[in-house]
């Protein structure tokens, strides 16, 4: 018993000398030009807009409808790999935890695929938008979201003042 208190005091010494001797390193920002953009992820370069450009003309509508379909195709090839993955392993595995463990993989590739045919429909709504001369302005007041906010997240129907005081809203309700 007291070599237990005797090794949680020389614990408690380490513990208190490797935090004093733990420097703080500050990671550097990414570069604007290295961007994780969803335009990037599918080979498509962020839109450069031309010198007094409209908003939302034709050339970024063209090239946020190839990033929305692309995106689609993209998470289509990952329905059709799990269906096929799926129906491959579906084999009846003699040990029980196998069958458990494969069981739960399946749950799990399940679920994200419940998630991306949430957001195949928020992909095809936008793609609508475009359609119908909508895309690119906020739901809720009219303004315009902005080309690099939808560069990162293509779908976007709320400019970033409005998804905020909505996520506020949410946080408040959902306490």
């Amino acid at each position: 018993m007291a070599n237990d208190n005797q090794n949680q005091v020389l614990d408690a010494q380490t513990d208190t000398a490797d935090e004093k001797s733990v420097k703080r390193v500050r990671k550097a920002k990414p570069k604007a030009s290295e961007g994780g953009s969803t335009a990037s992820l599918f080979g498509i370069e962020p839109y450069q807009p031309k010198k007094n450009e409209e908003y939302m003309s034709e050339g970024q509508l063209e090239h946020f409808r190839r990033i929305l379909l692309a995106w689609k195709a993209e998470l289509m090839s990952e329905v059709d790999r799990t269906l096929n993955t799926m129906q491959d392993e579906n084999t009846a595995l003699p040990d029980v935890n196998d069958r458990a463990t494969q069981e739960e993989e399946f749950a799990i590739e399940l679920r994200t695929r419940d998630r991306e045919r949430k957001l195949i429909r928020k992909i095809e709504q936008s793609i609508e938008a475009i359609k119908n001369d909508d895309y690119g302005f906020c739901e809720t007041c009219g303004i315009e979201i902005g080309l690099r906010r939808l560069e990162a997240r293509p779908t976007a129907t709320l400019c970033i003042d409005c998804k905020t005081l909505a996520e506020i809203k949410e946080k408040q309700n959902n306490g």
